[in-house]
């Protein structure tokens, strides 16, 4: 109120000074000497121009100061008002404003809340990160310097006795990246090359229990365990169980962090880890992450919520890289901004790529040496013009020389005397010979540096697990536990450069099309699972699983479009198409359980559904074509409306008539407002026959709510049938037996 006052004093000095100016000119005209000289007590035209351009200039003085006057009362009126007063009945209505205010229904203004919803609020706030990223971006001058053999970072030198107390700890993990559809798509690279993997897995893990491996993309695995026979299945199970096969972060697909949404990465989380605990008792512990093309700080802590203690990641640009590995900040414990509960160690690899040339330590020409897939003879070869040789009684004692260095300087950027050597790249081991030839020759290089205490080296093959557990154990720390002096990061790692000035961005637009299917696809799913819930949990409690369809669910999400071959692509959007009609479908049935009010007549519709969605898309790459409801007049159509969301939502909903005689009434029989708007058949034209209806004020969303609409010249509207449920999420248009559902 004082605000107010203060406000209204000076409006009004304002104003009294201006009257005031404005009198004294006419005062100091009206006795001018010069004026009363004139013959005739006419003015001269010069004079009477100037006053009246005068007088205008004041009035327009005068309306300006009654505008500022006018935004400043407005403006008091906002900050003091308490709220507006509804008027009498139940729709939204504009405040003085302009705002659109939802009127009060009488229920109470408050919400209980549990004692564990406030635990974040209350939580003790966490200590701040040492490595902030926003800082550390800040500090680089990203001058790409080149640093030698290891051409993204420096020379790396070592004392030779500085493992004479404590051997160096090597474990060798062996892995084959599998791209879900890149340059073939994915049921062409399952049967081309990735059946082949797992077939030979099977067998050559089996032959040495010494053997390791490491696998991420379940999508794969659920394909090859679904076409193996028993004793195949057996025989993998035993692997995994025994500690040979290790699966990694467990999900469907290796997930992209940055356009994915986090609902989808989370449901693919979900789809992965509850096929390998139903089918296999597994549950991941460790994260890998080699491919993305950056890194989000959101994986991380849906990694942990997932229960995985640690993790690692790879495509990281390069000048971090080399900070970290200058810092031997390697290794860190990833933290949210809000506090320590949400750390997971994480492992950055230093190098240029997850390949075996820039694994095994700084210089990629010797690591491509022990690469024995690139042994003379083969289809690919070291780009350093350097074969590998394999490994015999000559010349093991020179190769194991040779590797142990490399081995040693990857050493000194980490701060623990145990080193993680990944060995492979995307696609490999689809052969049986390069599983005899990676195996045997590592082998071979494992005995004589482990048979010889002087090397102070023990190098085995292992799982990603081995190494974290190895970590933790040399720190005396347990599973997913800081490890003394290890740095915590807050941030993430966008945009990723793999070299100079190659900064992998582009693909965060590219083909958008594509990518705002994913976002309907992944607005299906969520709708589809909150309406199939609600109607197998009537049908249970009803006692009708038998006549409903409790089995017509579909999830695919191993898609991930932007970065694939035009063939690929194609082949991605013909598999969220598919995915999107029978999610379609699933909502269709569902809704037409639920709005039934006796039940008990329900009947499913397999071939002949008793709900029409209200858009279809006739092919994967057309855009979305709304459905048309024809009106008559001798029977109302009706409107399901479905909220997803957690909160009432005031919106838009529009569909498209064939008629401009339209009534629209509430479920309780109120007529609302609607309002009329011309299709366009082309840019330039109208149709003459299509309408687009919305509700004018929009409409407030709060479940499941059904709407009726009619020809004009029907005025016997009745709606007995409509019955509101539970709080779901899509629309319906009813038209004679079939009902449109816009998903809103």
């Amino acid at each position: 109120m004082k605000l107010k006052k203060q406000v209204t004093v000076c409006g009004g000095a304002i104003f009294c000074v201006a009257v005031f100016s404005l009198y004294l000119m006419l005062d100091k005209v009206q006795h001018d000497p010069a004026r009363r000289q004139n013959s005739g007590g006419n003015f001269p035209r010069s004079q009477i121009s100037v006053l009246q351009n005068r007088i205008e200039q004041l009035e327009q003085l005068l309306e300006e100061n009654h505008q500022i006057i006018s935004h400043i009362k407005d403006s008091v009126l906002e900050l003091t008002d308490t709220g507006a007063v509804s008027p009498s009945g139940h729709l939204p209505f504009r405040s003085s404003n302009g705002s659109w205010v939802l009127p009060f229904d009488g229920r109470a203004a408050f919400l209980s809340i549990k004692p564990q919803d406030c635990q974040f609020a209350q939580g003790r706030r966490s200590s701040p990160a040492e490595l902030q990223m926003l800082d550390v971006y800040s500090l680089l001058s990203f001058d790409n310097v080149d640093g030698g053999v290891w051409k993204q970072g420096f020379e790396i030198t070592y004392d030779p006795n500085e493992w004479d107390d404590e051997p160096l700890q090597v474990f060798v993990v062996p892995h084959s990246h599998n791209d879900p559809g890149w340059v073939k798509t994915f049921d062409k690279y399952y049967y081309d090359q990735t059946q082949h993997i797992f077939n030979n897995m099977v067998v050559k893990l089996t032959e040495d229990p010494r053997r390791k491996f490491i696998w991420s993309e379940i999508s794969f695995f659920v394909k090859w365990w679904e076409n193996a026979d028993i004793h195949k299945q057996e025989a993998m199970r035993k692997l995994i169980l025994g500690g040979q096969l290790e699966m990694v972060t467990g999900g469907w697909v290796m997930t992209d962090e940055a356009n994915s949404h986090y609902f989808a990465m989370i449901d693919q989380l979900i789809e992965g880890h509850q096929w390998l605990e139903r089918t296999l008792g597994v549950i991941p512990r460790s994260g890998w992450a080699v491919d993305p093309f950056g890194h989000s700080a959101t994986m991380p802590y849906l990694l942990k919520k997932a229960n995985i203690t640690s993790m690692l990641i790879q495509r990281v640009h390069y000048s971090i890289k080399k900070h970290f590995s200058s810092t031997r900040s390697l290794e860190f414990m990833w933290r949210q901004s809000w506090g320590e509960c949400t750390d997971i160690f994480c492992h950055m690899m230093p190098f240029y790529s997850y390949d075996v040339p820039h694994t095994c330590g700084p210089d990629p020409k010797i690591c491509c040496q022990f690469d024995f897939k690139r042994l003379p003879g083969s289809r690919v070869n070291c780009p350093w013009k350097v074969p590998p040789r394999a490994v015999v009684d000559a010349n093991v004692a020179e190769r194991a020389a040779l590797l142990l260095d490399q081995y040693r300087k990857k050493s000194k950027l980490f701060r623990t005397k145990v080193l993680l050597v990944p060995l492979g790249d995307d696609f490999r081991y689809d052969k049986a010979l390069e599983w005899d030839q990676q195996y045997q020759n590592y082998q071979r290089l494992f005995d004589y540096m482990n048979a010889r205490s002087e090397m102070h080296v023990q190098a085995q093959f292992g799982t990603l697990s081995d190494y974290f557990n190895a970590v933790y154990k040399a720190n005396d720390v347990a599973p997913g536990t800081r490890p003394p002096d290890h740095p915590v990061l807050s941030g993430d790692f966008f945009a990723y450069a793999d070299r100079e000035d190659h900064y992998w961005s582009g693909y965060y637009t590219s083909r958008p099309f594509y990518k705002n299917l994913d976002r309907v696809l992944e607005s299906h799913l969520r709708g589809a699972e909150i309406l199939y819930s609600l109607a197998v949990a009537h049908a249970r409690h009803g006692g009708m699983e038998g006549r409903y369809p409790t089995t017509d669910y579909a999830l695919l999400t191993d898609a991930r479009p932007g970065t694939a071959k035009e063939v690929v692509v194609i082949d991605y959007g013909s598999r969220m198409l598919r995915a999107l009609v029978g999610l379609k479908r699933v909502i269709i049935n569902a809704a037409h359980f639920l709005i039934m009010k006796n039940k008990d007549v329900y009947r499913f519709y397999q071939t002949e559904p008793f709900l029409e969605t209200d858009d279809k898309r006739p092919t994967q790459d057309s855009l979305p074509q709304r459905t048309l409801i024809e009106l008559d007049p001798n029977s109302p159509r009706y409107l399901v409306v479905f909220n997803p969301v957690e909160q009432d939502r005031l919106c838009l909903v529009t569909a498209l008539v064939n008629t401009a005689r339209i009534r629209l009434l509430t479920e309780d029989g109120q007529t609302l407002p609607v309002q009329l708007s011309a299709q366009w058949s082309s840019a330039v034209q109208m149709s003459p026959e299509v309408y687009q209806v919305c509700e004018a004020l929009g409409l407030m969303l709060r479940g499941l709510d059904v709407y009726a609409t009619a020809d004009l010249q029907n005025t016997q509207l009745t709606l007995e049938e409509i019955i509101t449920s539970q709080s779901l999420c899509t629309s319906a248009w009813r038209s004679g037996r079939l009902v449109a559902v816009i998903f809103c």
